[in-house]
């Protein structure tokens, strides 16, 4: 399994210069690239390919008085940028003929020089490396220092230098780990458990374990209504406008690093606890129009999951996702009679047939994890509700009278 490893650098005046003309030299690769191939599409000839642009885009382009200066950064990058648009046609065209999942894609568009967030990469040709120091060594930029937070698992085989919209910058390293090693440093544990995730309490587990919501966007609501407010009377173009804009930049990105910090720390958790997890597949894009959306946005549902699943594939684990129409809130946990929708304020409910009282989103969580077919018995057999006999008032149609219809 192929993963990132991202550290924080700090760049000097001088390499910040220089990364910024590599951003820039990078960028006019990636647009020069999309103009050919629109002009190739425009006139009815085959795409140009990848050896073409090279040798026309960078190596011919060094000798012309008005791309000279792309020989001021390291050719790999400019490589790179090459292999940006290859990748970006071939995820178009896959998207047109219905071979990616997912939302549709559109045709690659030019990158602006006001974009917020820019990068490049460096693979293993640049000769890139990690000083005795600790530094990093990137080709024509210099050694740039790094907050190493955790050592590196393997030898990375690229590094994506980014600047964010915050005005930080990162080194992000692709590594590949060993499945066998990330298996055996996670305990063995026998344990199942059903998650059902909500927005007053961010997930309740089967085992009765209720983790609140941070509601990290919210807490921090005033202070960004603030800066924003600010930007917006300030004049377009000017200084100080751009430091409005990093004053909401950086608040913005507050919140995202501690929402993300929140779900690693919870999903290595659960992890690490469980051998098999249930969740509910949410539609989260449906549910983000609605009233609810900002409540949702803040939740990071769909980031939680997509953690839980590559920690699961790489620590041998087992994620089951249940349909997102299976009626797990509507569903005795005790015996498993289907008593129907209730509205969201409804947090407790009596069942008709048994007279169990439960909790919503806890009985909510143990069909998930039934659902899953994760619940069994300590023998090995499972503990699906059993059958039920079917109430005097359940035969008929429900909801209609059982008198005779008129004509």
């Amino acid at each position: 399994m192929q993963l990132r490893y991202s550290f924080r650098l700090y760049p000097d005046s001088g390499q910040r210069a220089a990364l910024a003309r590599a951003f820039g030299c990078a960028r006019v690769v990636f647009n020069d690239a999309v103009r050919a191939r629109e002009h190739a599409r425009r006139a009815g000839e085959a795409f140009p390919t990848a050896g073409e642009l090279s040798k026309k885009l960078i190596t011919a382009a060094k000798q012309t008085a008005s791309r000279a200066w792309l020989g001021e950064v390291s050719s790999v990058v400019l490589q790179q940028a090459l292999r940006d648009v290859e990748a970006a046609y071939k995820n178009f065209f896959a998207s047109l003929k219905g071979q990616r999942q997912g939302a549709k894609m559109g045709a690659p568009r030019f990158k602006s020089r006001k974009d917020n967030r820019q990068s490049i990469r460096f693979t293993a040709n640049a000769r890139w490396s990690i000083t005795d120091n600790g530094r990093l060594n990137l080709p024509k930029i210099g050694a740039v220092q790094v907050k190493w937070s955790r050592t590196l698992p393997t030898q990375p085989s690229s590094v994506t230098v980014i600047k964010d919209a915050a005005g930080r910058y990162f080194a992000s390293f692709a590594i590949d780990t060993d499945p066998a090693a990330d298996a055996a440093r996670m305990p063995e544990s026998d344990q199942a458990i059903g998650i059902d995730l909500g927005l007053t309490h961010f997930a309740v587990l089967s085992d009765g374990t209720k983790i609140d919501s941070p509601r990290f966007l919210r807490r921090a609501e005033k202070k960004l209504k603030r800066a924003q407010r600010e930007l917006s009377r300030k004049q377009k173009g000017s200084k100080n406008r751009e430091k409005a804009r990093l004053k909401v930049a950086r608040a913005l990105a507050k919140v995202t690093d501690a929402r993300k910090e929140f779900h690693h720390q919870l999903s290595t958790k659960l992890i690490r606890d469980n051998q098999a997890i249930g969740v509910e597949d949410l539609a989260v894009k449906g549910l983000a129009r609605t009233r609810l959306a900002k409540s949702v946005h803040d939740a990071g549902w769909s980031a939680f999951v997509t953690m839980l699943e590559y920690k699961a594939a790489r620590y041998g684990r087992t994620l089951v996702k249940i349909g997102r129409f299976t009626p797990t809130s509507q569903t005795c946990s005790a015996c498993g009679i289907k008593d129907g929708p209730k509205p969201l304020h409804v947090r407790e409910w009596t069942c008709t047939a048994c007279g169990t009282l439960h909790d919503r989103d806890h009985n909510a969580a143990i069909n998930v994890k039934t659902a899953a077919g994760l619940a069994v018995a300590a023998c090995g057999a499972q503990v699906r509700p059993g059958l039920v006999l079917a109430q005097r008032d359940e035969t008929g149609s429900h909801g209609f009278s059982p008198e005779p219809r008129a004509a």
